[in-house]
């Protein structure tokens, strides 16, 4: 199935197309901004002077940690979580950076919400607080009270089965992809790649090891296109891939929806003295594992036309957290459990001598009337000024469809 008013670009034309459809979504509002700019971000940690952030234990960390990069997370039982959910900018680094990411984040969302300046900063104590106590049990649940969207997000993911997902992701439940504004085609090159791709033990092994799946079911490529999604992977290879499992026919199989994403060399800075994959993609999944059980347990490395790609199959129950509108009451306890989820995922890295000496690190420079570190604060404080300055003008530049070259197919696209 074809859309009547979309023309699909050809491989060659993908790129200029993609990268306009991010700086208009960027363009949406502040809060995107900061969600989708990640390289202004890792520009000020680089023009940081040594000693400004705190420098913990070189652990996995997120990179990329920002509101809508947690959410719940199925595993391979059904059992849910929340949990850091993108990885592409996975590293062995400082923790700093994701608690300095997350308070950017959280700020720009209170912004959005117009709500005081005090909010902001009350949040900023409740997310210390939050991500100091997942350190007192690193592996039990996360004990900071539910913020309603975080509530809502779980009560959802329950609820949702494999027919939630096909409407949403592919419109139908039939065993086609139908092209449109999100999926294109694809060349004989690409599917000819993927055809090869999962034919492979490892990949076989993924599609079968969830809901109690045979081990030695047939696992059958049904269609594949690329696929026109996220912000940050705008402008990489992303391709959907409709599986399915068991058979003989239609009926008697098992659908599944496969994400195959290219990852990119990451932009995080670094520990240099710790070794880490070289290949990108087994760097994310290796990532995934140690920061997000549930998520890296069903992910798996691999190349794709001499890319490295990481594959999962998309799950109902994996939902994004969406903050909009927020009570001043509810920040706070959004910020809160937001950095418990996140100081859970940094805890389990560390033996108890390591998580104590970080913890005493993290309380340096607090003063008596304010519980978050002076520099937490001041970080997230210039971050939202540069940023604000940077959004206006990314608006002035890319928001008019009159300055964004092919602005009827990226209208169209978004």
């Amino acid at each position: 199935m074809k859309s009547k008013h979309f023309q699909y670009p050809a491989v060659d034309e993908r790129e200029p197309i993609l990268i306009g459809a991010r700086n208009l979504k960027m363009a949406r509002s502040a809060h995107a901004y900061v969600r989708g700019n990640t390289l202004q971000f890792y520009e000020w940690l680089d023009a940081l002077d040594v000693g400004v952030l705190p420098e913990g234990p070189p652990i996995w960390i997120c990179g990329d940690c920002h509101v809508g990069n947690i959410g719940p997370i199925a595993d391979a039982e059904g059992r849910i979580e929340i949990e850091i959910r993108d990885l592409d900018q996975t590293v062995i680094g400082n923790p700093a950076h994701d608690l300095v990411r997350l308070g950017l984040s959280l700020a720009s969302a209170a912004r959005g919400s117009d709500l005081p300046g005090v909010a902001t900063a009350q949040m900023l104590e409740q997310m210390i607080e939050g991500y100091e106590q997942a350190f007192d049990a690193p592996d039990g649940k996360v004990a900071a009270d539910i913020p309603q969207t975080v509530h809502f997000a779980m009560k959802q993911a329950a609820k949702r089965s494999w027919k939630h997902l096909a409407r949403e992701r592919i419109e139908d439940t039939d065993p086609i992809i139908p092209l449109g504004k999100r999926f294109w085609p694809i060349s004989d090159a690409e599917k000819q790649d993927i055809v090869l791709l999962f034919e492979t033990e490892q990949v076989h092994q993924l599609a079968t090891m969830l809901r109690s799946r045979a081990d030695d079911a047939a696992v059958q490529l049904l269609d594949a296109a690329f696929w026109m999604k996220g912000c940050s992977s705008l402008g990489l290879l992303r391709y959907c891939a409709l599986l399915g499992v068991g058979g003989p026919s239609f009926a008697d199989m098992d659908m599944c929806l496969i994400d195959v994403k290219e990852a990119a060399k990451a932009a995080a800075p670094r520990c240099a003295a710790v070794e880490m994959p070289s290949d990108d993609a087994r760097r994310v999944v290796e990532g995934a594992r140690r920061l997000s059980p549930f998520l890296g347990e069903r992910m798996r490395a691999d190349h794709l036309l001499d890319r490295p790609v990481f594959i999962r199959e998309l799950l109902p129950q994996d939902l994004k957290i969406e903050i909009s509108a927020m009570s001043h009451d509810e920040a706070g306890k959004a910020a809160r459990f937001l950095a418990a989820v996140v100081g859970k995922a940094h805890a389990r890295q560390m033996d108890e001598g390591t998580r104590t000496g970080w913890r005493m690190e993290l309380s340096r420079s607090r003063s008596k009337t304010l519980e978050a570190p002076s520099w937490l604060w001041s970080s997230v404080v210039d971050l939202l000024v540069s940023h604000e300055r940077g959004y206006l003008e990314h608006c002035r530049k890319h928001a008019s469809a009159a300055n964004v070259s092919a602005a009827p197919r990226l209208r169209s696209a978004l």
